[in-house]
């Protein structure tokens, strides 16, 4: 491995790492005022009726707190995902990270051995399943039309140091034998072989032939060990599936929670709505203080795992509902009946929210505080911040009153990265 390719993957992947952490945090909030200043340069165009947004000396559209910084800088990562594609040296059983552009064809695959932000437990799951893959006589899977057959491997690990591993198999023409084969030799080579070194907690195979696939899709197969893994957050305990949603920073998930609770100022006169809420933990851990919590999630497994979470824990004023957020949430503000005020927690994936859940939530009276959790504020976010805050307009059936931003909180949940949680407060 050349030193030079090493060095364009810690670029790539944590290009802050030649920082002392105090810079990177000074980095961090230049970066959030740009987006705040962004903001409100697109609400003065749009002409909003929120004056205090466009009259600030600082030309930002609210207060921005200091980036709240991580409690663990270091190995914070509970979750990789690796690929498994040719590297430097040509090997085409490689696992680690993508470097390079497709435009100037030089991507390879490139071991992610020194990255300061990935857990060492990580690493040598990594390593061990290239050791796999070198002694396998199938091929890796580089691209599907050319065949070849094992893909990414997915490292999910918890702070009691369990350890959850998920591989990825295209299957190709392979009969159901064949398969079971494969699977055997997979299961004895972590249990009983080389790989048993990573003490592995649980061992899961999906068969896919998409580049991603749901439970649904292709069902997640446990070949050995426990189905889930579970982690503790301010006191409650977590369940967490193949799949399911899970902040990446664990440490600094609670620090991010404590957050968006004190923001959210709710209490027992008001309900909670949880949109993407994953396994449920900013609901969960929010209970205690409101009426009633209502969570949405699209993916199945982890709204198993949020309805298991507040049994497991005692909680009862939580419900949880699989869908589309666009398909469920409007029906079921519609059907609301009582004439409780609405705190609503949205934490979408960096595609943001889908129209009509901004729609559904513009137009819903109740709902008066909004608290949106990004992890990439200044890319589709940003079209949902204009959304809520732009005056209303028929044409677009944001009838309801406007938004305006009351204060940015960003929570530095990736050190040595660029990326910061940013969470904002919206009132009306």
């Amino acid at each position: 491995y050349s030193c030079l390719v090493l060095f364009r993957l810690t670029n790539v992947a944590t290009p802050l790492w030649r920082f002392p952490y105090e810079e990177q945090l000074k980095v961090k909030s230049e970066s959030q005022k740009k987006v705040l200043q962004t903001l409100a340069s697109r609400l003065r165009e749009l002409g909003t009726d929120k004056l205090e947004i466009t009259q600030r000396p600082d030309g930002l559209c609210c207060p921005l707190h200091s980036v709240v910084p991580s409690p663990i800088v270091n190995g914070y990562r509970n979750k990789s995902t690796f690929s498994v594609n040719r590297g430097p040296d040509g090997n085409p059983k490689t696992v680690g990270l993508y470097v390079g552009t497709g435009r100037a064809r030089n991507i390879v695959c490139v071991r992610a051995n020194h990255l300061e932000n990935m857990p060492e437990k990580h690493k040598q799951v990594a390593q061990c399943y290239e050791e796999f893959l070198q002694q396998s006589p199938l091929d890796p899977c580089l691209l599907f039309h050319q065949g070849g057959h094992w893909r990414e491997l997915t490292v999910r690990t918890n702070s009691a140091g369990h350890t959850m591993a998920i591989i990825t198999f295209h299957p190709q023409d392979l009969s159901q034998e064949e398969l079971c084969t494969q699977k055997a030799l997979l299961k004895e080579f972590f249990t009983c072989g080389p790989g048993a070194v990573c003490n592995l907690t649980s061992l899961y195979f999906q068969e896919s032939i998409m580049t991603r696939s749901s439970h649904q899709q292709s069902p997640y197969q446990l070949l050995y060990g426990e189905p889930y893994i579970f982690e503790e957050v301010l006191g409650l305990k977590f369940r967490i599936s193949p799949d399911a949603f899970f902040q990446i920073n664990t440490a600094g998930a609670e620090v991010l929670y404590q957050i968006v609770g004190k923001l959210s100022r709710a209490d027992k006169n008001t309900a909670l709505l949880d949109v993407c809420c994953g396994t449920g933990a900013i609901g969960l851990s929010l209970a205690c203080q409101t009426s009633k919590v209502v969570g949405v999630e699209v993916v199945e497994q982890a709204v198993e795992d949020a309805r298991w979470n507040a049994a497991f824990n005692g909680i009862s004023n939580c419900e949880f509902h699989s869908g589309k957020a666009e398909m469920v949430l409007p029906q079921f503000l519609m059907s609301q009946e009582d004439d409780r005020l609405v705190v609503a927690v949205v934490n979408p994936s960096r595609a943001g929210l889908h129209y009509r859940v901004v729609r559904a939530i513009r137009n819903c009276e109740a709902i008066r505080t909004l608290i949106y959790v990004s992890c990439k504020p200044e890319g589709e976010a940003m079209r949902n911040f204009l959304e809520f805050c732009c005056p209303p307009d028929s044409g677009k059936k944001l009838v309801g009153e406007s938004f305006a931003p009351l204060l940015a909180v960003p929570v530095d949940m990736f050190p040595h990265t660029m990326h910061c949680e940013l969470v904002m407060l919206f009132t009306r």
